[in-house]
């Protein structure tokens, strides 16, 4: 049975029909009774108003100055054969007006452009150029119903058609000759045959009759096995050579590609491509770093694709992956521009007329389309919109502006929507929610506009939702500080206090595909394929800005709890793929805080209850989040509770960071973890090289060229420690292949970190493949620096269940830090770590008077081996502090640079009730103190003394005083210049806390220092005489035999070094391999 596109039509008009004549009411909005023609004709000064009740339907062109809709007017677009373009200034639908072009029971078939022009007559609310919806106004468009976008089932190459290709394979036991009879468009192999012309002469005629029966235009493609050749009668020579034309060369296989159009491929996609057309624009994205690798096809007619396939014009420039990578789907998007609705902007051949040509050398006064608050109805769909935007505030492709509730809560049903848009070549954004809530963005495409695309603005926008939204090639624009690149960031000097220079890094450069200013919003199964920066941001407003000043009270958004984010996917962008960090500056620039309004600034996030950080922690849960490609980061997520399961990170520089609130996380208790899931290094998406690309070269276990996320000597990490506390538990790392001069590993930590290091730093149930470098922590050289900040020398994780060191719950440290080894640790020069067992805890030890002096701090076993830290807050800080990492249960003495500071206060951190170290702080003699201990509750800002401490002076002969029952025991000094503390905890803490459950205990000196005192660097008169030898508190775990969790580690073997020190001239050293 053969089927025509066209009788198909007929039936469904047909059908239609039929169905028109058994209803009350007619299918179809133009269909309507009592529409009356309307046929304005074409005049750029004619303006209309549709008014008083008049209902009007367009049935051809027009051109007009603008339209009117409002009391009780209609303007519907009649569904005819031929297109119909109207042209027109603006269209307003006021108080009980309504714009109609189709409707959900009975989509827009027909071809309409709306056509925006001009660039004068502002409206005081609507801005120029736009379709606007007022108070009471209604808009209804729907156009056909087409597949939104889909990914790239088949990889398609430069150069490549993927067309229909015909394998042919020697089979070495048939002897002969063998032919197959190929369609010259499918491919498909029509019949075949096998002729013994060894054994045979009948076979030869039989060949000769074979050949000459088929018919013109087939393919034939013949092998010869063994000796089939050598009987071969002259009569089957003959039509052979008439057939083919040429003898046939003999292979072990032969390959034939058909294309049938020599500048044209196919792609082969998930899902059948539902309303596409030849004719229609369809954008591939890319699949490497660079986002400028998207490229624009045309659809070719092409009645040979299966379900599956399409056919465009032209050849691919650059690889786009169609498969899953190394267990990582990294299939391309492909997405639709076309569509038979078309609202456009018309633009001027080149920039004109305002701030924006400074960075542009092409028109951005695009139209746009926005919907006041009170509107009765918006609803669009199946809608292309083309050079929409603007570079000016408030102009936007699509524009909800302070409608509160637009679902079922606000009174809408059904809830107000926008789907099946295709947005490209815009000029600023793509879809903007600005203090509307509920509002749903459902298969949406967003591809080359200017500054953030998915847009919410002010922080009020919750219960949004962004189901199966593509956004590609995001780039900076001019709005606002974090839509604008470095050169933007420094010319535009508007809104910042005069004098200021911009920091691009720190204030803009924030250029992101989804910008999320409130938490509660749903994102499931989107995709952010490329942003000049980032693919999905979580951004904190403290307070809400703009016209929605004072619709929560201060601090709310960084404690509401996160919808829905599900089944996402980022890649190609610089920054990261996603960041959940940072907030905007809600305060205009003043002397004290010169950045202008709006731009970068800390926050900090942890979800609860009902945005009560006195109520229960909600988890904000990242579930099957993908990201590849991504130069810098594949995430970076900061805050309280975050956890991510099931989620992919590959070829990413940095894979993901899990950063905590800071010193202290403001949600003390919380933690971030990663479960079930899956990290690749370098994967074998290589890229490919291009002239403007230098960051190529070699890569992976067998060092073949590849595109680089970096630079040549990057060092790629997987998981990358920061300062926690963190939980990684059964994630799989594959492919980190260190190189001579470039550190990759699975496990790394952040480079040059002056913050504090957890050592609630949880590692468990690790499966490493094809890995040489399982965990590196740095050494000097390029971007490793020096290693001299704090946060370099204190890092620290546990190997719960020794997956990684094979030691089942030792603790992973930095090889040269003496605070934390014992004589048991073994090393591991390969990762610059030593593996040793211990208690371990921090204390926080802030100062002030000064507070740009260094520390030193000695453990009692290890005097030879002190641990300098500078501090780390930077020099020009009011006061500083110091974060080491300490083995509990052990003696240690504290020293500086300078003379000592006049105030100190100390906190345990992670202290369990009854854990304690004693501290010896070095004084000049003579200094007097005031000693107070304290609990202090960082939540509720409230402190309650525990213990005061009679006012003293350091003095060789002071002897102690006896009966101070307190929660911080001082033990003083005799006949030294150190002041001795014994730490202890006294309360209990949470598992995840840094701080007991009633608060943060500490200590506070306050010192009166002699003036003209020298260094206070006590180590020399401290040592031999408080040294102690070396004990193992904790003895090292066994080693793990027969290891499941290694699946192949390739490359060289790491060396453990087990060292013995005591208190003597002599070094012990046992070396083994470390497999």
């Amino acid at each position: 049975v053969k089927h025509s596109t066209s009788g198909y039509v007929k039936v469904m008009i047909r059908w239609s029909l039929l169905l028109k004549c058994f209803s009350s009411f007619p299918a179809c909005p133009d269909q309507e009774p009592g529409l009356q023609p309307w046929i304005p004709g074409h005049s750029e000064d004619h303006r209309v108003t549709i008014g008083f009740g008049r209902k009007v339907v367009l049935r051809s062109s027009a051109t007009v100055h603008s339209i009117q809709i409002l009391n009780g007017g209609a303007l519907v677009v009649a569904d005819t054969s031929r297109p119909i373009l109207l042209r027109t200034k603006h269209i307003l639908i006021g108080e009980g007006g309504e714009f109609i072009v189709g409707s959900p029971d009975c989509p827009y078939r027909g071809n309409l452009t709306i056509s925006l022009f001009g660039s004068d007559q502002e409206h005081s609310y609507f801005g120029r150029k736009y379709i606007g919806v007022g108070t009471g106004g209604a808009l209804e468009i729907h156009g056909a119903n087409k597949l939104s976008w889909t990914f790239l089932n088949r990889t398609l190459r430069p150069g490549e058609g993927a067309e229909n290709n015909y394998l042919f394979q020697r089979s070495w036991g048939n002897r002969g000759i063998i032919i197959h009879v190929i369609h010259p468009k499918t491919g498909e192999v029509l019949h075949d045959d096998r002729f013994d012309t060894y054994r045979s002469k009948d076979e030869s005629r039989r060949l000769a009759q074979y050949v000459d029966g088929l018919e013109a235009g087939l393919i034939v493609a013949m092998v010869v096995n063994d000796e089939g050749s050598n009987n071969l009668e002259d009569s089957a020579k003959k039509s052979l050579t008439l057939y083919a034309g040429v003898p046939l060369p003999v292979r072990p296989q032969a390959s034939i590609s058909v294309d049938t159009w020599s500048n044209s491929s196919i792609l082969d996609l998930a899902d059948p491509p539902e309303g596409w057309r030849p004719g229609d624009r369809v954008v591939v994205a890319s699949t490497d770093y660079s986002m400028y690798q998207a490229e624009e096809f045309t659809l070719l007619p092409c009645p040979t694709c299966t379900a599956n396939q399409v056919k465009v014009e032209g050849k691919a420039q650059f690889v786009h992956m169609g498969e899953e990578v190394d267990g990582v789907d990294m299939r391309a998007e492909v997405g639709l521009l076309t569509r038979n609705i078309l609202i456009r902007g018309e633009m001027e051949p080149g920039c004109y007329g305002n701030e924006a040509c400074k960075f542009f050398d092409f028109d951005t006064f695009g139209g746009h389309l926005k919907v006041e608050r009170g509107f009765r109805a918006v609803h669009i769909s199946g809608v292309e919109l083309l050079h929409m935007g603007q570079q000016t505030m408030g102009h936007y492709p699509v524009h909800f502006h302070m409608n509160g509730d637009v679902d079922e809560r606000g009174g809408y049903d059904p809830p107000t929507s926008v789907s099946q848009l295709s947005i490209h070549h815009a000029f600023s954004r793509c879809v903007t929610i600005h203090g509307s809530n509920g509002l749903m963005v459902k298969d949406v495409v967003g591809f080359d506009t200017l500054g953030h695309c998915f847009f919410t603005e002010d922080g009020p926008e919750e219960r949004n939702t962004f189901d199966h939204c593509l956004g590609l090639m995001v780039r900076a624009g001019t709005l606002l500080p974090s839509d604008r690149d470095s050169k933007m960031c420094r010319d535009i000097t508007e809104g910042a206090y005069p004098g200021y220079v911009a920091n691009p890094r720190q204030d803009c450069s924030a250029t992101s595909t989804f910008w999320i200013a409130n938490p509660n919003n749903n994102l499931i199964n989107c995709a952010a394929a490329g942003s000049e920066e980032t693919g999905f941001w979580y951004i904190f407003h403290h307070v809400p800005t703009g016209p929605s000043e004072g619709l929560y009270s201060p601090g709310r958004t960084e404690h509401t709890p996160m919808g829905q984010f599900i089944n996402n996917r980022a890649h190609s962008n610089y920054r990261a793929g996603m960041i959940l960090d940072n907030g905007v500056k809600t305060t205009q620039a003043n002397d004290k805080d010169k950045r202008p309004f709006l731009s970068l600034v800390g926050a900090r996030y942890g979800p609860h209850q009902d945005a009560d950080p006195f109520k229960p922690r909600v988890p904000a849960l990242i579930h099957h989040f993908v990201a590849y490609k991504n130069q810098d980061h594949g995430a970076w997520l900061r805050g309280g509770d975050v956890w991510l399961d099931d989620c992919q990170f590959a070829d990413n520089g940095i894979g993901l960071t899990l950063a905590s609130g800071g010193t202290f996380p403001d949600d003390d208790g919380s933690r971030q973890q990663v479960k079930n899931s899956l990290f690749v290094g370098e994967s074998e998406n290589r890229g490919m090289p291009l002239p403007d690309n230098p960051i190529w070269g070699p890569g992976g276990s067998d060092l073949s060229g590849r595109t680089l996320p970096r630079g040549i000597d990057f060092p790629i990490r997987g998981m990358q420690i920061y300062d926690g506390p963190i939980n990684v538990q059964n994630c799989t790392f594959r492919k980190y292949t260190a190189l001579d001069g470039r550190h990759t590993s699975a496990f790394g930590f952040r480079l040059n970190n002056s913050w504090q290091s957890c050592p609630n730093n949880n590692v468990t149930d690790i499966t490493f493949d094809h890995i040489t470098s399982r965990v590196f922590f740095g050494e000097p050289g390029p971007w490793f620096n020096k290693m001299q900040m704090d946060g370099d020398k204190t890092t620290i994780f546990h190997d719960i269940d020794g997956s990684v060191s094979e030691y089942p719950g030792a603790f992973l440290v930095k090889e040269d830090n003496w605070l934390l080894r014992h004589p048991d640790c073994i090393d591991v020069p390969d990762w610059k770590a030593a593996i040793c067992s211990g208690h371990y805890a921090q204390i926080y030890i802030q100062t002030r008077n000064p507070a740009n002096l260094n520390m030193h701090m000695v453990r009692d076993e290890y005097p030879d081996h002190p641990l300098t830290l500078e501090g780390a807050l930077g020099k020009r800080k009011h006061y500083q502090q110091f974060q080491p990492v300490i083995t509990l249960y052990k003696g240690y003495t504290v020293h500086w640079d300078q003379v000592a500071p006049a105030e100190v206060v100390i906190w345990i951190i992670n202290f369990n009730r009854k854990d304690w170290i004693s501290v010896g702080i070095c004084y000049p003699r003579g200094t007097t103190f005031t000693i107070i201990s304290d609990i202090h509750n960082r939540l509720t800002k409230q402190t309650r003394k525990t213990g005061v401490y009679l006012r003293t002076a350091l003095s060789w002969d002071q002897s102690c005083p006896d009966g101070f029952l307190c929660p911080l025991s001082i033990i003083c000094p005799l006949l030294s210049s150190l002041l001795f503390l014994k730490v202890k905890a006294h309360n209990d803490r949470d598992l995840f806390a840094f701080c007991s459950v009633k608060g943060c205990e500490r200590v506070k000196i306050t010192a009166t220092i002699p003036k003209g005192s020298p260094p206070s660097d006590c180590r020399s008169q401290a040592y031999p005489r408080h040294s102690e030898l070396p004990v193992v508190d904790v003895p090292m775990p066994r080693r793990l035999q027969n290891v499941q969790q290694v699946r192949r580690t390739s490359g060289r073997k790491f060396h453990v070094v087990h060292i013995c020190s005591c208190h003597s001239h002599f070094l012990f050293l046992n070396i083994n391999n470390f497999l």
